[in-house]
């Protein structure tokens, strides 16, 4: 059985696993950055959006 939760506080999303907080991230609009990744992604309109590598 797995364990996830997010929880949001305004821009601030914390992502949590069994052993605790994996990852942290901003999400600002439809623009969005990751603390584990280290990757930027920006949601377009339609089914299409962008990643950094």
């Amino acid at each position: 059985m797995h364990f996830r939760a997010r929880r949001k506080f305004g821009p601030l999303v914390f992502n949590f696993g069994k052993s605790g907080m994996t990852s942290w991230g901003l999400q600002i609009g439809r623009w969005s950055w990751n603390s584990r990744t280290r990757r930027q992604s920006v949601d377009l309109p339609g089914p299409v959006s962008w990643r950094s590598r």
